[in-house]
């Protein structure tokens, strides 16, 4: 067996790390947790449940991110004595070993330096993401509801708690909207690159001639802000709607009017929430997502950039950001940063980590530009 060297590719990724370290701050993360431990253990945590969740999902989120940067330390050092054990030894099988470890650390550096790029204002922050159906009827509705399934698979396959606010079923399939929140650090920084109107080229399963079918679906991604509850919404402004949770096709899920629809009077923004078993814990859940969407509506206009953080999204011709292609070619592609693959099954799996990244650093380059 010819001798193993990556000592060149090690030195690259310890430099990086390095730089990684210093740009996340290690002793900064060490200081929060230490804070947010002893908050933690306070007896009376719990007598406030909010806050006491607050507490406990932060100090979650930064452990698993020190967690993450420590694991990587102590890899690179087991991928050396790797290296030497399989020149040691000439095991072949052990090099191969060490050239997967390589890759696998190369993948997850890569990973984390494109998320020292995410320090806007609400980066770290989790993220609510609403889909709608756009043109193209029964096919837009079921093209809804495929992209529903890509987000709650790529947070699956990240181990990101998920929790569906509200979903409006389509009648004959699909959906005509869904919310969901997923709450995980960096959430909203990540998944804001996904906002945007998305396209579908297809057979349509609902054309009885098979001909092809163009539909659309927009995306609306929003930072979920524990400040939001500074924005006072007075209860003239607020026309609250109940009504039965349901399901597909209009079955009822409960029996109860459970399900809360705010429709924001001044501005005309409606949030529905009908995850919670109360119509108390809906209205005040959607109260929050309110207040988020109106905080951030009221930054946007003093800082003149609306279109940065959500923009208009017609879902139609001319305004999509992404394509997927499954007749008469297969192909998945970013019109905004050239990123393509040509397996649309795997990304309406979940696979969806490179159009991510090549989103990040996309945006990067516009705001330097």
């Amino acid at each position: 067996m010819d001798e193993l060297d990556i000592s060149e590719d090690l030195a690259a990724l310890r430099s990086t790390f390095a730089d990684i370290r210093s740009v996340v701050g290690v002793e900064r993360l060490e200081a929060e947790i230490a804070d947010l431990s002893e908050q933690a253990g306070v007896p009376d945590l719990w007598d406030d449940p909010d806050k006491a969740q607050k507490v406990t999902s932060a100090l979650s989120h930064r452990q698993a991110e020190l967690a993450k940067i420590t694991s990587i330390a102590g890899r690179l050092d087991d991928l050396e004595i790797m290296v030497e054990l399989a020149n040691e030894e000439q095991d072949a099988s052990a090099a191969a070993d060490a050239r997967t470890e390589l890759a696998s650390i190369q993948k997850l550096l890569g990973e984390l330096e494109v998320q020292t790029l995410l320090n806007g204002e609400w980066d770290a922050h989790p993220a609510v993401i609403t889909i709608r159906a756009g043109a193209g009827g029964v096919d837009a509705a079921d093209f809804a509801e495929m992209l529903q399934r890509m987000y709650l698979r790529w947070a699956e396959q990240h181990n990101y708690p998920v929790t569906i606010m509200e979903t409006s079923y389509a009648e004959e399939a699909g959906i005509k909207s869904t919310s969901f929140e997923i709450d995980a650090p960096y959430a909203f920084g990540t998944l804001s690159v996904e906002a945007g109107t998305h396209r579908l080229v297809r057979m349509s399963p609902f054309n009885s001639a098979g001909k092809r079918q163009t539909s659309f679906a927009a995306v609306e991604v929003i930072p979920l802000i524990e400040e939001a509850g500074a924005i006072e919404v007075p209860e003239g402004d607020i026309r609250v709607d109940v009504f039965r949770s349901s399901g597909p096709g209009g079955q009822s899920v409960n029996t109860t009017d459970s399900a809360v629809r705010l429709t924001h009077l001044p501005t005309g923004l409606v949030v529905s929430m009908q995850n919670e078993k109360s119509q108390i814990q809906n209205r005040a859940a959607a109260m929050r997502v309110l207040q988020s969407r109106l905080l951030i509506m009221q930054r946007e206009q003093e800082a003149a950039a609306k279109k940065e953080l959500a923009g208009v999204i017609t879902a139609s011709w001319g305004d999509q950001m992404r394509s997927y292609v499954l007749a008469p070619y297969q192909m998945v592609k970013d019109l905004r940063t050239d990123f393509e693959v040509n397996n649309p099954s795997n990304v309406f799996d979940g696979d969806l980590d490179g159009f991510i990244n090549a989103g990040i650093k996309w945006r990067k380059r516009a705001i330097e530009d």
